[in-house]
């Protein structure tokens, strides 16, 4: 344009302002255009012409081009096909005009617009593989081998249990592969006192498999001997014999449980109405609440029914009062006397019972497992079953066994059981007698 511009001017200095059709020729060449055209005062001259156009030139305004131009008019270019024309329009710089326009061959504007495409992809592609290696170097530092720590451990883990080389110690991250090897490290903590949990119950179960069917034996010359007992004539007697047929039975139906359903398997429940206050009475006797040492308070009515298994609900009463009575007993210096009440609340489709004593509570770092089997006793020597066989009884029967608070002030634990039986109509509560001195 710049080239043609200057060109036009010569005309300008010419004799009656012609020149002549070799100079013409001449400046068109020397410019690399076909035509030049001035536009002056509205009025539009042509300054250099070449020979007649066959076809007619696109047209490319530089004066106040789109921004859809400035993109699609390079393609124009470049696929528009070989031997084209190109009008151009542009404002003046070396003289007073109001535009300079040129028809040109794009042969040179399609080459220039080539190198500069072939230039431009080699730095796209030079950024973008540097792009690309430094995302791949930052995935594989920050991403990629942390977690190819994380599979590695978890293969260990999987092979060998105990492997020490499958822990994997969290490195304090605190983006989600942080989070992830946390729940990774607590997971195979978990796991590891499952393992060992199921372990020493395969290992309780063999035991229990050998010696149950001798324990039965015994249980049977025990019931030929308290039916002899029963035989005695002696009130004292009389007033115990209820008791241990009651114990003896149950024994004897477990231990066949045990036989019929394997060791850690527990028999479906037969849920029927059962007198709650009657089951807490029993239970309560056979936890060995005595009134002097540890006091049992029954604040159920006795016109209360739960549905329940008898014989399943007498163990839960029995393993969830037994671990109160312990832990008051087993409190250091303890001067109140301990207390274990028992309330019901009857709830739209279930009944709620609550078991509250005045205890030590339960500690914190027993709480999280304090469901889980030879994990959750606080007590020396506890073996850690009874609240684990209490709530997966509770279970059993579609309800639940939960911790609803503990403190310095006791502990209350909940045990909820489906269904609403229909209330006693003449309720008779089974008192207990206290014990009398001989």
């Amino acid at each position: 344009m710049r080239a043609a511009e200057l060109a036009s001017l010569s005309t300008e200095v010419a004799p009656d302002r012609g020149v002549t059709k070799q100079l013409s020729d001449q400046l068109l060449t020397g410019a690399g255009v076909e035509t030049i055209a001035i536009q002056a005062d509205g009025l539009r001259r042509l300054v250099l012409q070449g020979p007649r156009l066959a076809q007619a030139p696109y047209l490319v305004d530089l004066r106040d081009q789109a921004p859809v131009s400035w993109i699609t008019a390079p393609f124009q270019t470049l696929f528009g096909g070989d031997g084209r024309m190109v009008r151009v329009i542009a404002e003046p710089r070396f003289r007073k005009a109001d535009f300079v326009e040129i028809v040109a061959p794009d042969a040179e504007l399609k080459r220039a617009l080539s190198d500069y495409v072939g230039r431009l992809i080699l730095v796209v592609g030079f950024v973008a593989g540097l792009a690309g290696l430094l995302v791949y170097l930052s995935l594989n530092l920050f991403l990629v081998r942390p977690m190819q720590r994380i599979t590695f451990a978890m293969e260990r883990f999987r092979a060998d249990p105990d492997d020490p080389a499958s822990h994997l110690e969290p490195s304090g991250r605190r983006d989600e592969i942080g989070r992830a090897e946390v729940e990774l490290d607590r997971m195979q903590a978990d796991l590891r006192v499952a393992l060992n949990a199921r372990a020493r119950l395969a290992a309780l179960g063999e035991a229990v498999a050998k010696i149950n069917h001798d324990l039965r034996n015994m249980l049977t010359s025990a019931q030929i001997a308290s039916e002899r007992l029963a035989a005695v004539k002696d009130p004292q007697v009389a007033q115990a014999m209820p008791r241990l047929e009651r114990a003896l039975d149950r024994a004897v139906k477990l231990a066949s449980d045990v036989l019929a359903y394997g060791k850690t398997q527990e028999p479906a429940p037969d849920a029927r109405p059962v007198p709650l206050a009657d089951a807490l009475e029993m239970a309560a006797e056979e936890a060995r609440l005595l009134d002097k040492a540890v006091r049992f308070s029954n604040e159920v009515d006795p016109a209360v029914q739960v549905q329940a298994d008898p014989d399943q609900l007498h163990r839960i009463l029995v393993n969830l009062l037994k671990n109160a009575r312990e832990a008051i007993e087993q409190q250091a210096g303890r001067d109140a006397p301990g207390v274990i009440r028992a309330s019901f609340v009857q709830e739209p489709m279930s009944g709620l019972i609550r078991l509250a004593d005045n205890g030590p509570g339960v500690p914190d770092r027993a709480r999280e497992r304090l469901f889980q089997p030879f994990a959750g006793s606080s007590r020396p020597g506890g073996a850690g079953l009874g609240l684990a066989i209490a709530r997966e009884l509770a279970q059993g029967h579609g309800g639940d066994l939960s911790l609803a608070d503990s403190g310095p002030e006791g502990a209350v634990f909940e045990l909820r059981l489906p269904g609403v039986p229909p209330r006693l109509d003449k309720p008779k509560r089974a008192r207990r007698k206290k014990p009398t001195a001989e």
